[in-house]
């Protein structure tokens, strides 16, 4: 049997502004209707499989629920990581909980995947997937290489060596070439692109680990032996993880073991590594430009336009990424967003909160808006999902203001509970315990009005949250 595991870390710093650290591109929609998350679970629609299990980062826990809550997914748990540790060790988790979740005499099959990976050829990847299941059966560890189009210096490569029926052995895994190199293996036809999936037993992976790299299964052991269950999340013991090497699954087990092979696949991929890339796999218009939100353009070509809430105007230029968000704009030449990451270093070394956090916040019970601020004040747009309720808290250095805008709130201001409905308002004076609820069908919004002397977001004593937050 099948359980993919789907790895939704990381955090996509060469798509800022619209990816941030507590917002990552997996959890974007930047093709179609639904997020990057949402469509890698929805690609597995056939492919007999187990309800997928999720890793990710403590912090993104809530928003990658709620994705699969409004696609309408099942899924297997969703492992937290307390620290990266980078891909070898994240495998092992899910492998000793796929273990450990087993019916008797059951092999289970990882089937391993990137949430922030774009594919256009749905059945090409199914078709590879099966392509590869009598492999992994046989106890191989199965890569899976990207026919190229191109060469591309931003990718790793596998170089393949006999064919194997539907697979290649593996002479080598090779680092990002420059131009030449690359060129050079696209002209050969024997290397593929590193695409970071691979089908293996979760028993041969756990082998392979305590050959090749025992440090990190003996700490993932510990971790998981003290691991809880908290709603839909898995929660390892963070000092054990702690202790964990931080190595991928290519250097500290694929690059080495003897029983890796390649199965090719061609099925218009992409890793969405930059804003070129996203440009590369998007529709244009007839200036060969792609255009989201309200974008005029006049006489611009091969530009990537991106408006989220303001009008994005451009008169001729050409080759050119323009990104709006609510608190940034991002305007670069496509050659040069590789360096993105650049920006986003700057940004965390002046100490501002641009490279981490939209001005759009989402939250489990659902999101704020910051509106504006000065000095001692600042104005947010809440929405509370319908039953929703956010955590009986107090805080030490502001006063709250309420303006219901539509829906019914419930409201608990000291030891009093009351109702708030829409043009009505209520003031929750500084210090006092308070909570907010929605006991409606309807979501409910809200302007709040924050006045004091510190208006930061940990000025919050919780008392109790229905989601586990301290």
């Amino acid at each position: 049997m099948i359980l993919p595991v789907i790895m939704a870390g990381g955090t996509g710093s060469r798509l800022w502004p619209l990816s941030r650290e507590l917002y990552p591109k997996q959890f974007l929609t930047v093709s179609g209707d639904l997020s990057m998350l949402q469509q890698t679970v929805a690609r597995l629609s056939g492919i007999p499989h187990q309800a997928p299990l999720l890793i990710c980062n403590e912090e993104h826990r809530f928003i990658a629920a709620e994705q699969l809550r409004l696609g309408g997914f099942e899924h297997s748990g969703i492992i937290l990581e307390p620290v990266g540790r980078n891909t070898a060790p994240a495998i092992a988790l899910a492998a000793l909980q796929a273990l450990k979740t087993a019916k008797q005499d059951e092999e289970l099959i990882l089937l391993v995947l990137a949430a922030d990976h774009l594919i256009e050829d749905t059945a090409a990847f199914q078709s590879s997937v099966e392509k590869a299941l009598p492999f992994a059966q046989e106890g191989k560890l199965v890569t899976f290489g990207i026919v190229p189009t191109s060469p591309e210096t931003g990718y790793g490569y596998i170089n393949a060596g006999d064919a194997e029926g539907a697979a290649f052995s593996v002479n080598q895994f090779v680092e990002k070439p420059d131009l030449g190199t690359a060129q050079r293996y696209l002209d050969s036809g024997d290397y593929y692109w590193n695409s970071g999936m691979f089908l293996f037993k979760a028993s041969r992976y756990i082998e392979e680990l305590k050959i090749h790299h025992p440090e990190i299964i003996a700490a993932c052991v510990d971790a998981m032996s003290e691991s809880n269950a908290d709603m839909d999340f898995i929660r390892v013991d963070k000092a054990a993880f702690e202790l964990c090497p931080d190595d991928s699954i290519d250097y500290a087990v694929m690059e080495k073991s003897a029983d890796v092979v390649v199965v090719p696949m061609d099925a218009g991929w992409s890793d969405v590594g930059s804003w070129s890339a996203l440009w590369d796999v998007s529709v244009k218009d007839e200036n060969n430009n792609v255009i989201k939100g309200d974008v005029i353009s006049v006489d611009s070509s091969n530009g990537y336009f991106y408006s989220e809430n303001k009008l994005i105007a451009t008169l001729g230029i050409d080759n050119i990424v323009v990104v709006e968000t609510k608190d940034a704009i991002l305007v670069a030449n496509k050659d040069r967003v590789q360096d993105v990451k650049k920006i986003v270093n700057l940004l965390k070394q002046a100490g501002r909160t641009e490279h981490k956090i939209h001005r759009e916040v989402y939250r489990p019970w659902g999101k704020y808006d910051s509106l504006d601020f000065g000095d001692r004040d600042q104005v947010k747009r809440i929405t509370v999902k319908p039953g929703a309720k956010l955590s009986i808290q107090m805080h030490h250095h502001r006063a709250e203001h309420w303006i219901v805008v539509s829906g019914t709130a419930k409201v608990t201001n000291g030891d009093k509970t009351f109702l708030v409905t829409e043009n009505e308002s209520t003031y929750i004076p500084l210090g006092q315990i308070h909570a907010l609820e929605n006991p409606g069908v309807l979501p409910l919004e809200l302007i709040e009005v924050q006045t004091g002397s510190y208006l930061g977001e940990d000025d919050i004593v919780r008392f109790d949250d229905k989601y586990g937050r301290v």
